[in-house]
């Protein structure tokens, strides 16, 4: 007897949303996809086209909606992946049209912005405890809906509910890995935009390869200790949730993160760097969480410290990194 393939419903309207969506089609799934924006969404639906994925024209098959109840009612699949500012307000819009039995996924990163919180917390407290898993990895938006080829990993403390997920997105060309680690796999998909806007602002500043190489080993120290600090398994950090993302998104310029320091090396203000790039970067907001998480932790994260201070603090980015540079020896 076949199965009947499930619909998904995402939420997120964006290039990474709207570039899962196109996946989940292409694997046979039926998709459909809220936005908050009435206007965008409906030129998805119409034109067929998001700016933001230039040359990737979206499935017929693909169905849009501002209205959030249309595109989740009789729906049990959801995969989240709005930026991290709207996952609460998203999920408690969500949450009048879910079922007891629904599947949350989310593909978001980073902390909730204010109360520093991870997502899965956030998720707890406006959903409950139900079943959930979180997708992330070293994937550009753009590569993904273009059909490369890429690796995922994707967390839930509930096995079954991870190889659902895995089942969702696996093809012959993304290759889907389980773990049970949520809180190391949250981590390493928020920490790693912080280094990769330290990375950045190196290279704007023209300070080669050598610098960008030291930059990435010891943000990948710094992201261990925090994540082993708050529950992470250290083997969670040398995988694609840790080590691969970290690595894709401090040295490839697809990464806003990374546009964002290379803009501030250059000596551009934060404010115009950002209209330049015209869509989120998540390590800003991180940045902030991160290093008063850091503090109240008490655990060494200077890469971290920097890039806050630049960001907040109106520290000359050189300075920035000249201070890494001169930290006293120490054991590695």
């Amino acid at each position: 007897m076949t199965r009947t393939k499930p619909t998904i419903a995402v939420l997120g309207a964006g290039a990474w949303g709207t570039a899962l969506a196109v996946l989940l089609s292409r694997n046979g799934l039926g998709v459909r996809v809220w936005g908050h924006d009435p206007a965008h969404v409906e030129r998805l639906r119409r034109k067929r086209l998001n700016p933001a994925l230039p040359g990737i024209r979206l499935p017929e098959s693909i169905e849009f909606s501002a209205d959030l109840s249309v595109v989740a009612g009789g729906v049990r699949a959801f995969l989240v992946a709005v930026p991290s500012h709207a996952f609460r307000v998203s999920l408690e819009g969500l949450k009048v049209s879910l079922a007891p039995d629904g599947i949350v996924a989310w593909a978001s990163k980073g902390f909730e912005p204010g109360s520093g919180k991870l997502l899965a917390t956030v998720m707890d407290e406006v959903l409950g405890r139900r079943p959930r898993a979180i997708v992330s990895g070293p994937t550009f938006a753009i590569e993904v809906a273009r059909g490369l080829p890429a690796a995922l990993t994707v967390a839930s403390e509930d096995p079954v509910v991870a190889r659902t997920v895995c089942e969702w997105l696996r093809n012959d060309r993304l290759r889907v890995y389980t773990s049970e680690d949520v809180t190391g796999v949250q981590l390493g998909g928020a920490i790693k935009n912080v280094i990769a806007i330290a990375a950045g602002i190196s290279d704007g500043l023209g300070f080669g390869a050598n610098a960008r190489a030291a930059l990435i080993t010891r943000g990948l120290a710094e992201l261990a200790r925090l994540g082993v600090a708050m529950g992470g398994r250290k083997e969670t950090f040398w995988g694609l949730a840790g080590a691969g993302d970290l690595i894709l998104t401090c040295t490839d310029d697809t990464s806003r993160n990374r546009r964002v320091g290379l803009g501030l090396g250059r000596g551009k203000k934060l404010a115009d760097v950002l209209t330049e790039i015209g869509q989120e970067a998540e390590g800003v907001a991180t940045a902030r969480e991160l290093y008063r998480l850091a503090h109240k932790l008490n655990v060494d994260m200077p890469i971290t410290e920097q890039v806050y201070r630049v960001l907040y603090e109106d520290v000359p980015s050189v300075t920035a990194v000249e201070t890494l540079f001169k930290r006293e020896p120490r054991a590695e």
